[in-house]
């Protein structure tokens, strides 16, 4: 059945109607490939012999027989009719052509003929000229001259427009094809799919049609077998398509990679990418552009292609892209086509999409890039610097791989110095595996034959790394005090840093003590080669005491944003992160902590890196938020070895204790907190700054009825506080020495508490201590200040949660039940409900009831100034910037940011005086 080719069956008709009558007419019928030209020219000759109207004399034209002069002459004159087997020229040539001509005169006078020559385009030369004679005399003859040509390699052959016309065969419309489709049973969606993947080349639409009646495309493995619609295109590629179409198809599919492969200059491209001299012509570039639209033809032409054809194409693209500025990722995806990118900047552009990708969180397809450009052959330094990068890239999801990769990369390097530059990754590496000693032992060899300044560095890291195992820190502080009066100026602030680290958690220096070191060292020159590492120290020492936002800002000016992953083969990195994420926790910024954290624990999980201090931190806020199932199931991975003494261990104990706490579990509670302290103390870490064991052994001895014991905790955990100094620890201790003494002392050391806790960002301990001072009022007969504490403590839950104030006796506001969440909220509900405080106070409002905090946050908002602005002015993140708005919004009665400033005026303005009575 042939569709939309009326024009073609009327023309056909009326040349073979006027050589009837002795007028004879020519017709070419021009179309690119599987237009069905020969259908056509069949339905043709059938129509018009029908009934023995018309002799028909028929020919073929091959390319095996293009070379062949009078090749097509011969098919259309018998065996007694003089051909030549060679091409004559000149006169010869033309007397050859006549004599042909009055022989098919001669032949047409008894019947008229019907001429009917398929694929002209691959007719020999002789024989092209002698149908171009024929079609210049055939008027007077009683001759049908019906030629097809295909128009993907030249234009259609000149013919004189006076004794025919050509005709082109378009491709069939989307109605056509959907009535073929649907003609044939198939339903909507497949429809479509004849449409899009058939591009209207009748061929290709009746192979789809037919693969399509036994189920879905790409064939399933339980499927049939065979594919018509991919047949159609590979035969013709293979055996019926000219080099130059077939690699015009090739450069195409391959070009189009996924995307629409018609875009502007790909001609250009296309051109240059085929090795025939003759460029393409752009009408057949954009033809089968649109047919390689679809991914079905494109997989099916591909198929037809050689061993390592696509793969050269690939990089021949890979080198345009590369040479015309493309990203770095669409130039590399290209070259993971390529088996083996051996040139140089095959290995450049991939290195560079790796980074491209990791930056955007893409660490999977960056490691691909990186695995592939290593698979081709590089100089040794560079294939220890791909090695490296790869490595480090690998270390989160493996850390067998990543550390054997590392290795590879060090061993590769063949210099001393870049040995030792080296050296430092993969012994971050190893600690992150939990493989100090080893991590010790790779700084130790790699110093090996170094000059004095490069040991000085590695002796430096190697303190770092020291830092994780026990006796290996107590070790490293003795040396770091021995070479702490002759290092070097770019040295010395993190040989400072590590040693007030240790004097810290010795309970040998005050808080004011370490942060007057780390002040006056921040601006000084540091070897960029322990920049990480000195600001990480830095970090740790401003949290401790209590400068967050400062502690903050050097992590964040260190740390990449999300997505970029974080380079955990960076000692200084990996205490940076521990800084950011515990300084999110104590200022209460619970989902800060997990937002940031939780995908690299989470990456990390299984095979990969074990991070307990970032695990610790994840679970602690998972729990202060409420969710204390996802806290428990984040806290379940493998604890420590019997031969790991990290740090980061006593961290993990100290989680756990919490979440024993806060389900009542005291005993259990309580062995946690002393694991904790007996790791802490194996490295003289005796101070509470970090991890408050003894205040937590405490609380869970007086809840086991242990009173005395939690005493003498208590009263030591108070001790080492003091001498630290900041309100944080001190009111901490205070809290936990209440619980032990009780009465009168226990109110005093309450109060001592929060008002200590009450100047500085300790919110957590804050709500705590309220509730306990609320309590402690009540049960000595002052139920007043009791029930304004405890109002206090739920006022500080509220803001840590971030949740709008419930109205008076627990309604709903503006129509809206109240959002109660978070642990502290609940512990203080219940301790508002014990003390039988029958309705929270109503909420202050106007410009007095403003916080502190949020004051200053309004005044810059009222400026102009935005969230971002706000956040770095005053060292606050972005959450807390935005919750303060939110609850100064509610108490001033606003809802946009432009009525602040209106409000602060009227605030401003000087109350009138009364009238004069």
């Amino acid at each position: 059945m042939l569709v939309e080719r009326d024009e073609v069956l009327g023309t056909a008709a009326a040349a073979a109607a006027a050589a009837r009558t002795g007028e004879g007419r020519w017709v070419l019928l021009a179309s690119a490939a599987g237009m069905g030209r020969t259908a056509a020219l069949d339905a043709i000759v059938r129509r018009e012999s029908a009934g023995g109207a018309m002799r028909v004399a028929r020919a073929r034209c091959v390319p095996e027989e293009a070379g062949f002069p009078f090749a097509l002459v011969r098919q259309v004159f018998s065996d007694d009719v003089a051909v030549p087997f060679s091409a004559p020229t000149g006169p010869d040539e033309q007397l050859v052509l006549h004599r042909l001509v009055a022989c098919l005169a001669r032949s047409s006078a008894e019947r008229p003929v019907l001429l009917a020559v398929d694929d002209l385009h691959h007719a020999d030369e002789p024989s092209r000229r002698w149908i171009g004679y024929l079609a210049r005399r055939i008027t007077g003859l009683p001759v049908a001259l019906v030629l097809t040509e295909c128009l993907d390699q030249s234009e259609p052959t000149p013919l004189p427009p006076a004794t025919g016309t050509t005709v082109r065969l378009r491709s069939l419309g989307a109605p056509a094809v959907t009535r073929i489709a649907r003609a044939a049973g198939l339903t909507e969606e497949q429809a479509a799919t004849c449409v899009e993947a058939g591009a209207g080349v009748p061929a290709l639409v009746r192979a789809l049609v037919a693969d399509l009646g036994e189920g879905p495309l790409p064939r399933p493995p339980s499927g049939p077998a065979r594919s018509r619609y991919r047949e159609t295109i590979t035969g013709w590629l293979r055996h019926r398509a000219d080099p130059r179409s077939r690699h015009v198809c090739l450069a195409l599919a391959a070009a189009a990679d996924g995307a629409t492969p018609d875009g502007p200059g790909l001609l250009d491209q296309v051109a240059d990418l085929c090795p025939h001299g003759r460029p393409p012509s752009a009408r057949s570039v954009r033809r089968l552009g649109r047919m390689l639209r679809h991914p079905l033809a494109r997989e099916a032409v591909l198929a037809a292609a050689e061993p390592g054809e696509t793969a050269a194409l690939h990089a021949r693209i890979a080198r345009l892209l590369d040479e015309s500025g493309a990203p770095a990722t669409t130039v590399a995806s290209r070259l993971l086509r390529v088996d083996r990118p051996g040139e140089g900047w095959m290995a450049r552009s991939l290195a560079e999409a790796a980074e491209e990708a990791a930056g955007a969180g893409r660490v999977a397809e960056a490691t691909a890039y990186l695995r592939h450009a290593l698979s081709g052959p590089h100089p040794p330094d560079r294939r220890a610097d791909l090695t490296l990068r790869l490595g480090a890239l690998e270390l989160p999801h493996s850390a067998a791989a990543g550390i054997r990769r590392l290795r590879t990369g060090l061993e590769l390097h063949t210099d001393v110095r870049e040995r030792a530059a080296a050296a430092p990754a993969l012994s971050a590496a190893l600690v992150a595996g939990r493989r100090t000693d080893t991590a010790l032992r790779v700084l130790h060899q790699a110093s090996r034959g170094a000059d004095d300044e490069l040991v000085q560095v590695l002796q430096t890291l190697g303190a770092l790394i020291s830092s994780y195992d026990a006796a290996a820190w107590r070790s490293a502080v003795a040396r770091l005090h021995a070479l702490a009066p002759t290092a070097p100026v770019t040295i010395e602030p993190l040989v400072c840093g590590l040693i007030t680290e240790y004097e810290a958690g010795a309970g040998l220096c005050s808080a004011a003590e370490a942060v007057g070191r780390v002040r006056t060292r921040l601006a000084a020159p540091v070897d960029p080669r322990l920049r990480t590492a000195w600001l990480g120290s830095a970090a740790t020492l401003l949290q401790w005491a209590d400068h967050l936002p400062e502690a903050r800002a050097l992590a964040d000016a260190c740390l990449p944003a999300a997505p970029t992953p974080p380079d955990l083969t960076d000692a200084g990195v990996q205490c940076l992160l521990s800084v950011r994420a515990e300084a999110a926790l104590w200022a209460g910024d619970f989902s800060r902590v997990v937002a940031e954290n939780a995908p690299l624990v989470e990456a990390s999980a299984g095979q990969g890196v074990r991070l307990p201090h970032l695990v610790a931190m994840v679970a602690t806020a998972h729990a202060e938020a409420g969710r204390r199932a996802e806290a428990w199931e984040v806290l379940a991975g493998p604890g420590p070895s019997g031969a790991d003494s990290s740090w980061e261990w006593n961290e993990l104990r100290y989680a756990r204790a919490l979440l024993h706490a806060a389900d009542g579990n005291w005993a259990a509670a309580y062995e946690d907190h002393l694991a904790c302290g007996a790791g802490q103390a194996a490295r003289d870490f005796v101070s509470p700054v970090a991890t408050p064991w003894r205040s937590g052994a405490a609380l869970a001895l007086v809840r086991l009825g242990r009173r005395r014991e939690a005493r003498e905790l208590a009263e030591e955990e108070l001790r080492h506080a003091r001498t630290w100094g900041t309100p944080r620890t001190v009111g901490r201790a205070l809290r936990a020495h209440a619980a032990a003494v009780g009465g009168r002392s226990a109110l005093d050391s309450l109060t001592e508490a929060a008002e200590s806790l009450r100047s500085g960002p300790a919110p957590v301990e804050l709500a705590e201590t309220l509730v306990d001072l609320g309590r402690a009022h009540i049960e000595a007969g002052n139920g007043r200040k009791g029930r304004d504490a405890l109002r206090e403590a739920h006022a500080v839950a509220e803001r840590l949660c971030g949740t709008a104030a419930p109205a008076p006796g627990g309604g709903a506001v503006n129509g809206a039940p109240p959002v109660l969440v978070g642990r502290l909220l609940g512990v203080v509900e219940e301790a508002l409900r014990e003390g039988r405080v029958r309705g929270r106070p109503r909420a202050m409002t106007g410009c007095p009831a403003l916080t502190a905090a949020e004051r200053r946050v309004v005044e810059l908002a009222a400026a102009g100034h935005t969230n971002a602005h706000i956040s770095a002015a005053l060292h606050l993140t972005r959450r807390t910037v935005e919750t303060h708005l939110t609850s100064a919004y509610r108490k001033l009665g606003v809802t946009r940011r432009a009525q602040l400033a209106p409000v602060l005026a009227r605030e401003a303005e000087p109350t009138a005086p009364p009238p004069p009575g």
